[in-house]
């Protein structure tokens, strides 16, 4: 089974195409010299034709007869494969061409023509047949016709197919070597990488597959593959992490609720007695269904099933909203809230509610991390790029900068703050909401090294909304 997998690789294949491809270009190459050479070969002998030619038609007819048929015995006959004297008729004066050739006609141009001996093989040609004087003086009595052979061009023909297939034998040979070879260590790099996904498939998720230095494709493709194994490992930390919490988180409520009622079975049938531990109860049912609530919204946030939602909508608007609303809380906390910026509208692509409950979750945030005579301040805007930017400082107690990362979780509580009510959810659904628009959120102290240092949550949208750009959280 190993050894048939070997002739099924990706690379096994991509060697056949390639000797497929090479033979195509060695024939292709050979067919080019052949073209060549055998041009060159025709327009050469027809060149020594006409110089031969010129120099018979100079003679006297008398000494052309003889030139002809002494040729033998002269120069002419290493240049010149056949000659001879013809009349008008075609036939034949003098000369060792006993025939008029087939197809040949008295032209200034040669002609390449197939001679056929009898009992013989046949073989090409190349003839030239002039008009010549006669004896009698006229200027067209006799035909001069001068052959050569084409051997050259069929022992040129012979060495390159010859030498076509004793180079390409070889190193088609070499070439299905090479790709055996490489798919014998592709297909054992893919048999270890299987193993591996078959001991995380078992459980084991800290195994990883074979990366090496990622140089070729399949290194990269197993480190990105390593990447993506992390990254999951990490994701299932963080859910088991959140299972722990929302079952902490609903323990208590939930316990409180069953002590209340078991109160209530013991108790007198007082109707104020019940009706204040059903009030209580209801309460504490009404803080599970809230943080359930929060979990399912985050969730379909953060799936991106919000953006149907999207629209074109004015910022300081929505500003402007919040500070209306929030402005009478302020003020029964004995605290200060300014608004900067809302005078001007400052046009933003994005879900209205959904950044409304941004809004909404920091300035109460806000509002319950500060004491009371400090101030709350939403300050909004846009930057030379004419992207949105919008700022909720206070002067409360502050977050601390190794926890900036943290308070974006779910369910996670500073100690400072464990004493206010809460989920512990608030930042995590804002964190998903401005993730959803592409945005930035920094979170910065509103003034250092004090003990009441405050808070400053600043927002920037790129401009440019959608669920495939993460947002960064620094």
């Amino acid at each position: 089974m190993y050894r048939t997998d070997i002739f099924r690789t990706a690379t096994f294949r991509l060697t056949l195409a390639f000797v497929v491809a090479m033979i195509g270009g060695i024939t292709m190459q050979f067919l080019l010299v052949y073209a060549q050479m055998n041009g060159y070969e025709s327009a050469r002998s027809s060149d020594l034709l006409r110089r031969e030619a010129a120099l018979l038609v100079q003679e006297t007819p008398e000494r052309l007869e003889d030139v002809v048929r002494e040729r033998s015995k002269t120069d002419l006959r290493v240049i010149l494969n056949g000659a001879g004297l013809f009349d008008l008729n075609h036939n034949r004066i003098v000369g060792d061409i006993r025939r008029w050739p087939e197809g040949l006609e008295v032209s200034n141009r040669t002609r390449r023509l197939k001679v056929a001996p009898p009992g013989d093989t046949p073989y090409e040609m190349r003839y030239l047949a002039i008009e010549v004087p006669g004896p009698g003086g006229g200027a067209g009595d006799r035909i001069l016709v001068l052959a050569r052979s084409m051997h050259m061009a069929d022992e040129l023909r012979y060495i390159i197919k010859r030498a076509a297939l004793i180079s390409l034998v070889p190193m088609v040979l070499f070439a299905l070597l090479a790709g055996l070879f490489l798919s014998h260590r592709a297909l054992a790099r893919v048999k270890e990488m299987r193993q591996a996904i078959e001991r995380i498939m078992a459980g084991d998720l800290h195994e990883r597959l074979p990366a090496g230095r990622e140089w070729d494709d399949i290194e990269r493709l197993a480190g990105a593959v390593n990447r993506m194994l992390d990254r999951l490992e990490h994701l299932l930390d963080e859910i088991r992490d959140v299972g722990n919490d929302i079952a902490h988180d609903l323990r208590t409520p939930l316990a409180r609720v069953r002590a209340r009622l078991e109160r209530a079975l013991s108790s007198s049938d007082d109707p104020v007695h019940l009706k204040s531990i059903i009030l209580r109860a209801t309460q504490d049912l009404d803080q599970c269904f809230s943080v359930i609530t929060a979990l399912l919204r985050i969730g379909e946030i953060e799936n991106g099933r919000r953006q149907a939602g999207f629209t074109t909508m004015d910022l300081s608007e929505l500003v402007a909203g919040i500070a209306d609303l929030y402005e009478p809380i302020a003020e029964a906390g004995g605290l200060a809230l300014s608004v900067e910026g809302a005078d001007r509208a400052i046009p933003l692509y994005g879900d209205m509610d959904l950044l409304n409950e941004v809004l909404a979750n920091l300035v109460d945030n806000a509002i319950k991390f500060t004491p009371p005579g400090g101030d709350v301040g939403l300050m909004v805007g846009q930057d030379e790029q004419g992207c949105a930017w919008l700022q909720v400082h206070d002067t409360g107690i502050g977050i601390a900068e190794e926890e900036r990362g943290a308070v974006l979780g779910r369910f996670y509580r500073s100690d400072k703050s464990r004493h206010i009510p809460g989920s512990g959810l608030g930042l995590s659904l804002v964190s998903a909401i401005l993730h959803l628009h592409g945005a930035t959120l920094k979170i910065s102290a509103f003034r250092p090294n004090q003990e009441l240092a405050g808070s400053v949550f600043t927002i920037h949208f790129s401009g440019r909304s959608g669920s495939d750009r993460s947002a960064s959280i620094t």
